[in-house]
């Protein structure tokens, strides 16, 4: 495998840091402040926008959607690198038109979606004029094991009738989301447990959806896009608003959810990146005990682990890109599988560590609370790690049962001399 970068994928990368440099990192302060600044926090924010339009303009949009002429066309692996420069910053992913959950939804209309589902909703997805959400966790089941959920999609001749409720939409809080994709039992009696569910498309504006309350991660509602708790109550909407057909709910959801792990895990290792590079400036800069802090032993160890975990995950992320890339998400799933574990592990620690490193300062920090509160989500996002950890159990276990221990001395029992 190769990673090196191709002449298109390089002159991204800089024309992304060159616009980062002059639009993003100078405009993180006023696009906080802009919060709220007009009573509501969960209007759009004009500077935004603006930085929307420039990035349009700069020919650095919709950069993800692999296998797609509506995308730029980039592979997984050539997709990473975008995504850890854009993870650098909490505002940057959207302003690109790069952010969860509108990437997934776009895949997954691409992928699965009609060509009418396609104009109506992925059409203006891509143009950045609408946002979206994905309904699936449910906060009265372990939604880790999806076939928990207890949403009802029900058939009523030319209409399904939709019951259930729903937390962690993420994207709903934003006034501008038009379209919901929502994940529910169609065929609660199939034996096949994996063909009980189905995603079907549900407008915000549908009566019987009523958005109950945005949900706080560790203090920050994330406005205006918001992660909502939401009603479905005698929701009808037209039978061909489902996604793909009924019973396929378990195949859309792998399909979205690999190349959403391989963007989350690369933006994640930006952002612990971008404080790793901070908290080597500041130590550089402080003095405590007769020298510079960076000298202090403590601090040339976490230094140097932060290295290596963050080269580690990397390099085990676009080994699960490239994967996916040659032979799809299903044979890459073990190796996406361990990024989703290694990725948000390796930032939590590099970014608690910098945080360390700032002192008091470091929790008024809004850049370095906003990483580690999202590099926190992301064990959690997409599956838990014990979820992951055990797929990867079970997958490992699995290349011994039908294999010849002779060929590599595997036995099972002890030798004793």
């Amino acid at each position: 495998m190769d990673f090196t970068f191709s002449p298109r994928v390089e002159d991204l990368r800089n024309r992304l840091c060159d616009f980062m440099a002059e639009h993003v990192y100078p405009n993180e302060r006023r696009l906080f402040e802009q919060v709220g600044a007009g009573g509501d926090r969960w209007q759009p924010l004009p500077l935004m926008e603006e930085l929307k339009a420039k990035a349009r303009a700069a020919g650095l949009w919709n950069l993800f959607l692999p296998e797609s002429e509506r995308g730029a066309g980039l592979t997984n692996v050539e997709y990473a690198p975008l995504a850890e420069i854009m993870g650098r910053s909490f505002w940057a992913p959207e302003i690109f038109n790069c952010s969860a959950p509108d990437t997934g939804n776009m895949e997954v209309l691409e992928r699965y979606g009609t060509e009418e589902q396609k104009k109506r909703w992925l059409e203006p997805l891509l143009a950045g004029e609408i946002r979206s959400g994905f309904s699936m966790t449910e906060p009265d089941v372990a939604s880790s094991d999806a076939t928990n959920i207890r949403t009802e999609i029900r058939r009523e001749g030319d209409e399904y009738v939709i019951n259930g409720r729903k937390w962690w939409t993420s994207g709903a809080g934003d006034p501008r989301c038009r379209i919901l994709i929502v994940m529910g039992k169609s065929d609660p009696h199939n034996p096949d447990r994996h063909r009980q569910q189905s995603m079907i498309l549900v407008p915000m504006d549908t009566p019987g959806v009523r958005v109950i309350r945005p949900l706080p991660v560790f203090g920050f509602d994330d406005a205006p896009h918001g992660h909502m708790e939401i009603a479905f109550e005698n929701v009808r909407v037209p039978a061909s608003n489902m996604l793909l057909g009924e019973g396929r709910g378990f195949e859309i959801a792998q399909g979205r959810l690999g190349p959403g792990r391989i963007h989350h895990c690369m933006r994640v290792i930006g952002a612990a990146e971008r404080a790793l590079e901070r908290m080597c400036r500041r130590l550089e800069r402080r003095e405590a005990f007769g020298g510079p802090v960076s000298q202090q032993s403590v601090w040339s160890e976490r230094i140097a682990e932060s290295r290596i975990l963050l080269d580690q995950a990397r390099l085990l992320t676009l080994n699960a890109a490239w994967k996916m890339d040659t032979v799809g998400n299903k044979e890459a799933r073990m190796e996406i599988a361990m990024i989703k574990v290694a990725a948000p592990a390796a930032a939590c620690k590099v970014i608690d560590w910098a945080l360390q490193a700032f002192g008091a300062g470091g929790f008024a920090d809004e850049v370095m609370a906003n990483a580690y509160a999202y590099a926190r989500t992301v064990r959690m996002v997409d599956g838990p790690d014990e979820v992951h950890r055990n797929q990867m159990a079970r997958l490992e276990l699995r290349r011994y049962r039908n294999s010849d221990p002779a060929r590599t001395g595997g036995e099972a029992e002890v030798f004793i001399r």
